[in-house]
C-alpha cells in the first residue's frame, strides 16, 4: 500500500487521539490524560487533543522545568531551600502573632476603622451650621459668638479624639492578658 503525502501548511486544526499524542511526545497514554489534566495538554473532545498547542505547551514547560532545574543547580541545594522555607513560615508566624496581640493591623481594619470615624467627623462638621445658625440669631455679642463657636467646635474635634485601639483589631486578637491570673 502506497500512502499519499499531503502538504499541510497550518497543523493549528489538527487533532490526534491520546494514543498518537503519547507516541509523539514519549510518553504513556496515562500521562497524557494527567497532563491535560494540569492543563498542559489542550483536549479538543473527549480523547482529541489539539496537536500543535499541546506540543507548544509542553515544549515550554521541558524548558522551564530544565530552567528551574539548573538554577536549583547553580548553587542551591535542598538544605537551603528548605532553611528559606522555614524562614519564610517563621516570619508569617511572626506577623500572625503580632495580629494576634493587637501590636500590627490589617490595613483593610485601619481603612474601615478610619473611614467610620471620618465620616462620623463630616457628618457633625456639615450639620454645625444649620444646629448654630438659631443660636447665634440671638446672640448680639462678638464675644459671645466667639466662645460659643469654639466650644463647638471643641466638641465636634473631640469626634477624632475618641481613639480606641481594639477598633483595629480583628477576629485574630487574643488578649494576653484576659487568661493571666494576678493573685
Amino acid at each position: 500500500m502506497v500512502s499519499e503525502s499531503k502538504k499541510v501548511d497550518d497543523i493549528s486544526a489538527i487533532t490526534v487521539n491520546a494514543t498518537v499524542l503519547a507516541d509523539i511526545i514519549g510518553v504513556t497514554d496515562r500521562r497524557v490524560r494527567g497532563l491535560a489534566e494540569e492543563g498542559i495538554l489542550v483536549r479538543a473532545s473527549k480523547g482529541r487533543y489539539k496537536l500543535k498547542e499541546s506540543l507548544v505547551n509542553y515544549i515550554l514547560t521541558l524548558k522551564v522545568a530544565r530552567e528551574e532545574s539548573t538554577s536549583l543547580s547553580d548553587g542551591l541545594d535542598l538544605d537551603t531551600v528548605k532553611a528559606e522555607h522555614e524562614v519564610v513560615k517563621m516570619h508569617m508566624s511572626e506577623l500572625k502573632l503580632h495580629l494576634m496581640e493587637g501590636t500590627m493591623h490589617k490595613s483593610e481594619d485601619v481603612r474601615a476603622v478610619m473611614c467610620d470615624m471620618l465620616v462620623a467627623f463630616r457628618t457633625k462638621l456639615m450639620s454645625h451650621p444649620s444646629k448654630s445658625a438659631p443660636v447665634l440669631a440671638n446672640m448680639y455679642d462678638a464675644a459671645q459668638i466667639q466662645t460659643y463657636l469654639e466650644k463647638e467646635m471643641t466638641d465636634i474635634l473631640m469626634e477624632l479624639r475618641q481613639y480606641n485601639p481594639k477598633e483595629f483589631y480583628n477576629d485574630d486578637y487574643v488578649d494576653l492578658e484576659e487568661g493571666s491570673n494576678d493573685s
